[in-house]
């Protein structure tokens, strides 16, 4: 990754009344992190002839949160690449670090997301604001957890948030050992960062931890859901749907970050 400057929280908008909210959560969490906005907007076959006026709304709404967030670094890009290459394109030529993206379009960005090596940040466009002070975060078996626990330590640093890590239940030796051992890497990073946790010691085993730790986000009226997203995808999943779409499409206008454990993730720079 290059200078800590360069990495961007990036908004997915199709420049429409729906988006604003979104691009909202966008400035917030890029004030939040000290990172700089990337607005984009995808170039499909519906949209291509009228590329001239798409690059004309986009530079007006560019130049008017610009006048509003002049502390802020703010572009944007109009791109003709596949949905399925996307992320690691903004993540290797912008330095995109998160991508935000509409909850109620999560069909659209499936595959993009089990591709990506950057987090996606669901958000519905319903959502005007949210302080993301309560992140709740299932903790089952993966290794991957790793990556989660540093988001949520991110979160705990740069936006002040309290956590409550929903840990799995499992019965038999070698996957309790493996939960205790993601369990201690949370506690370890979260108490060197002196963040705000609790633990809940779950009911259901890490299969699914996933859906537990989301009727406890959803009961508890958090703030977000940090979860890691399936590891192994099969083609029946695509055809009855992921763990994480039902889970997504479950908690309405509660943000649900979407971690690839499929990929190496890129680290976010202080």
């Amino acid at each position: 990754m290059s200078e800590t400057k360069n990495q961007k929280i990036v908004i997915i908008s199709n420049l429409i009344e729906e988006d604003l909210n979104l691009i909202k959560h966008g400035l917030l969490l890029a004030k939040n992190f000290r990172k700089e906005v990337l607005v984009v907007q995808h170039l499909n076959r519906k949209n291509k002839k009228n590329s001239i006026l798409l690059e004309r709304t986009l530079s007006n709404l560019l130049n008017s949160i610009r006048e509003k967030n002049p502390e802020l670094s703010i572009t944007s890009l109009i791109s003709k690449i596949n949905y399925d290459e996307f992320p690691q394109v903004l993540a290797d030529d912008y330095e995109a670090i998160l991508i935000l993206a509409s909850s109620l379009k999560y069909k659209k960005f499936a595959t993009a997301v089990s591709n990506s090596p950057v987090p996606f940040l669901f958000i519905n466009p319903g959502l005007s604001e949210s302080s993301y002070k309560n992140i709740v975060f299932p903790l089952d078996l993966r290794k991957e957890n790793a990556d989660t626990t540093l988001w949520c330590s991110w979160f705990g640093r740069f936006c002040n948030s309290n956590i409550a890590v929903v840990v799995a239940n499992d019965k038999d030796t070698d996957s309790k050992r493996q939960v205790h051992h993601n369990l201690l890497f949370a506690k370890k990073l979260f108490q060197k960062s002196a963040i705000n946790y609790k633990l809940y010691k779950g009911q259901r085993t890490s299969l699914f931890n996933s859906f537990e730790a989301s009727d406890y986000a959803i009961n508890s009226k958090a703030d977000m859901l940090i979860l890691l997203g399936s590891s192994t995808i099969t083609p029946l999943d695509w055809l009855i749907g992921l763990p994480e779409r039902k889970i997504i499409k479950k908690a309405g206008k509660m943000p649900v970050l979407l971690v690839n454990p499929r990929r190496d993730n890129y680290i976010l720079c202080d």
